[in-house]
């Protein structure tokens, strides 16, 4: 009988496309490490702007139309999923997204191999629960990995599944980027001409994308009640077309005479070097994030970070050590925390930074991330 502890995996990765988040992210972190450590691996989507990143990494990539959520097209993808598999060896096929897990459990079925899944996200369970059905192939994996503790009890509270089978994988940050050492001096100084940002001004920053959950809106109306502070306010993101919630925003900023202390900024490539020449990172969302990863980064930077006390940002900030946590969808609550943050002293700003930088890698680096997910494929392929 062959000893299965000589088992090693060969991964395909499967999720909808690869053009920018933190799923993608992820994704490609893991394939590169996976690449690095001579363990082949393969990634399948619809494409996108980061299979750049792969192809760097020398990373083989599938293109097949794995957004789509046509049951005709899902069953497509499930076939040249299977012969691709059968190809190239697999033993495991990771799922990261609903319409492209059906697809890859199918195939992985079929070509008889190991089936693994991230749950991302407090998916919707639709009305009466009518989309449980369709969510529910995130728990078909023979393991499932949870991001967060907040992801594991909403799995654990809507779906039957064996708690045994649930592994925890805090997402992360890459600590290679965001640093304060990795952040040089030139980089900051082109962030600040760049966006003509001011230098006599502590400047407070939320970075994410512009969507009405993430708390836009609320960090205005806290802003809005700090008449007796002086700061610089940037709001990183791209709205993606929600072009109705930008106005919104702008109508804010101008209604409370914000003019000239917000700033917005659609699009950035290089967070690091704005976050490095902040002041205070912000983490607001209205509705909770399933790891929150500004907060993070954030963090890693050394920097005050200010979140919602709801959903990730409950494990990955140390309230009154890391950073501070205030009420969800409070405006007044957001505001006396950024009124607190402004006002500590040296002393205090660099005690809590140490804790943050601390905190991160403790606790949320990329490589304890990809050594926990390789942990799993290696348990995963060992199991009868």
């Amino acid at each position: 009988m062959e000893n299965n502890q000589t088992l090693k995996p060969v991964v395909l990765q499967v999720l909808p496309e690869l053009e920018h988040g933190g799923v993608e992210l992820g994704t490609v972190e893991i394939a590169t490490e996976l690449q690095k450590r001579g363990i082949k691996n393969f990634v399948a989507s619809a494409g996108g702007r980061m299979v750049y990143d792969l192809d760097r990494a020398k990373v083989p990539h599938l293109t097949l139309p794995l957004k789509s959520k046509n049951i005709f097209v899902m069953r497509r993808n499930a076939k040249k999923l299977e012969a691709f598999i059968k190809a190239n060896g697999i033993n495991i096929v990771h799922a990261r997204s609903r319409a492209p897990a059906w697809s890859a459990y199918w195939a992985a079925k079929r070509a008889g191999v190991k089936f693994l899944t991230t749950f991302h996200g407090t998916y919707n369970l639709g009305f009466k629960g009518i989309k449980k059905f369709y969510n529910r192939v995130m728990t078909y994996g023979q393991l499932v990995i949870a991001i967060s503790n907040h992801i594991k009890k909403h799995i654990l509270q809507n779906y039957k599944i064996d708690e045994s089978k649930i592994r925890l994988i805090h997402r992360c940050v890459n600590t290679d980027n965001f640093s304060p050492e990795a952040v040089t001096q030139e980089r900051m100084i082109k962030a600040i001409k760049d966006n003509n940002l001011p230098v006599d001004k502590p400047i407070i920053t939320l970075a994410g994308r512009v969507t009405r959950w993430k708390g836009q809106h609320l960090l205005i109306e806290a802003l809005s009640k700090l008449k007796h502070q002086d700061f610089y306010c940037l709001i990183i993101g791209s709205d993606q077309g929600r072009v109705k919630y930008t106005e919104h925003l702008k109508a804010l900023v101008r209604k409370y005479k914000l003019d000239a202390k917000v700033q917005f900024i659609g699009h950035s490539f290089d967070i690091p070097a704005l976050l490095m020449v902040s002041d205070i990172v912000l983490s607001t969302s209205i509705e909770p994030e399933a790891f929150g990863r500004a907060a993070i980064e954030g963090q890693a930077m050394g920097k005050i970070v200010l979140a919602s006390n709801i959903g990730g940002s409950l494990e990955n900030v140390i309230d009154g050590v890391s950073g501070k946590l205030f009420e969800s969808n409070n405006a007044q609550s957001l505001a006396d925390a950024i009124d607190w943050a402004l006002g500590l002293s040296p002393q205090e700003k660099e005690k809590i930074s140490k804790a943050a930088i601390k905190n991160v890698r403790d606790n949320f680096t990329k490589q304890l991330m990809c050594d926990k997910t390789i942990s799993v494929y290696n348990e995963l392929i060992n199991m009868n």
